[in-house]
């Protein structure tokens, strides 16, 4: 009987990312595991064994609920601005009116996605500042001047304040994706839906939505998945502050582990963000079921 011979070439390419997924992935994952049982700091030779007790502090630990509903608003608000705008900003730019002016617009809504997260910060720390910022400034020039907060001193307004700095920031990316998918589709569809009568509102709904099914999954993954783990924007703009109103899974995290040096307790909340991040992305794929056939 003809046995067949077994081929090594796939195999080499194939160890490469598997070393790097073994030694950057997935043993830190099983390490943290392991930590998140012991109460160290980041210094200490010894660790002491403390069973399920970081577990069991989570549920009194007032900052988590706090930093999860903060999470949760991110989440929500990004997915409407970043996946549902950024789509018809995607739709009206591939339009034909636009045609001429669609390069220029890319750019400028493209433009910020370069731009370092830390000069983001200090450019909308400016800003949001009470006596000289832009925003305040604008508010009093159009007889607004009654709606004017300490937008990062507010603890009400500081979370709203950070994430709206992340949407100015990331709807250009997301954006660019959908244009990609947009390009795409044929455009004997959208002249048949044209004979048809079909207007544009209509065009959006049965044709671009359905055609970009898998770029929209895709993209609101990476939505999801972003905001659950949002470090840089609360933790440049406000440290969480003020109290820990604006604070999020991954600042209390870290705020945790090299600020109170508890290092067991924020292996912890590690354990916890890739438990929500990854359930939340099964329940998305198991939902979209993207990849299958209609």
């Amino acid at each position: 009987m003809y046995k067949r011979k077994f081929n090594m070439i796939p195999v080499l390419f194939l160890l490469p990312s598997v070393i790097f997924l073994l030694i950057f992935v997935y043993f830190p994952l099983i390490q943290n595991f392991y930590n998140s049982f012991f109460d160290f700091s980041v210094f200490s030779k010894t660790k002491s064994f403390v069973g399920l007790d970081h577990f069991k502090e989570l549920l009194t630990d007032k900052v988590v609920s706090v930093s999860l509903l903060n999470n949760i608003k991110y989440i929500i608000i990004s997915v409407i601005l970043q996946v549902g705008f950024a789509l018809v900003l995607a739709y009206i730019l591939e339009d034909k009116v636009f045609s001429r002016f669609a390069p220029f617009f890319r750019v400028v809504y493209f433009i910020p996605v370069m731009i370092s997260i830390s000069v983001i910060a200090l450019l909308f720390g400016f800003v949001y500042n009470p006596q000289m910022g832009i925003l305040n400034s604008f508010l009093e020039l159009i007889g607004l001047d009654s709606l004017a907060e300490v937008w990062l001193g507010n603890s009400t307004t500081a979370i709203y304040a950070v994430i709206a700095m992340s949407q100015w920031q990331s709807i250009g990316f997301i954006t660019m994706l959908f244009i990609v998918s947009i390009q795409k589709i044929p455009k004997d569809m959208y002249e048949a839906a044209e004979i048809d009568g079909a207007g544009k509102i209509r065009k959006f709904f049965s044709i671009t939505v359905p055609q970009v099914r898998e770029a929209i999954f895709v993209n609101t993954l990476i939505t999801i998945t972003g905001s659950m783990l949002v470090f840089n924007e609360p933790y440049i703009l406000t440290n969480g502050g003020p109290g820990f109103s604006s604070m999020t899974m991954s600042v209390h995290m870290y705020q945790t582990g090299f600020v109170k040096d508890n290092m067991g307790y924020a292996s912890t909340l590690a354990i916890i963000i890739f438990i929500l991040t990854a359930v939340l992305a099964l329940v998305q794929i198991r939902i979209s079921r993207t990849g299958k056939g209609d």
